[in-house]
């Protein structure tokens, strides 16, 4: 699912509207009943704009392609053209015509580049528990 070849493919295929459309209703019929945790490049601004709860994870280029080599092993791609790949492939979904990448307005924008998966989950925490708790302002409890 990860080899560089499906993940610029899946990029190439995503930006069809074929695709998109076939996809979009799938999705959304989905995302009717609540409670879904969604993952792609458009959801928060496309497909699940009205969602209650939105992230954008980003990392240097530099980091995304060291864990990608991390998770290929011995045998997978050198750590440059896992770079390369990533560059073409932001460089594709962000300038496409058809749902660009980029964040939602009201996503919370975390940056990964230096911080632990665990320190990740603990900010997406902070904005949910409140919601989870019935505070809208955000000041509610705080992930343990």
């Amino acid at each position: 699912m990860r080899a560089p070849e499906i993940s610029l493919l899946a990029s190439a295929v995503s930006a069809r509207p074929v695709v998109r459309q076939t996809l979009f209703g799938i999705q959304r019929a989905i995302g009717q009943a609540g409670g879904v945790v969604a993952e792609g490049r458009d959801m928060g601004t496309v497909v699940f704009p009205e969602a209650d709860v939105k992230f954008f994870l980003d990392a240097s280029v530099r980091q995304r392609a060291l864990r990608r080599f991390a998770q290929y092993g011995d045998g997978g791609p050198s750590l440059e053209t896992i770079e390369q790949d990533i560059r073409r492939r932001d460089a594709n979904d962000s300038h496409r015509d058809l749902a660009p990448l980029k964040p939602a307005a009201d996503a919370l924008i975390i940056d990964s580049s230096r911080i632990s998966a665990a320190d990740v989950v603990d900010r997406m925490m902070s904005r949910i528990l409140p919601l989870i708790d019935g505070d809208t302002t955000g000041s509610g409890p705080r992930p343990d």
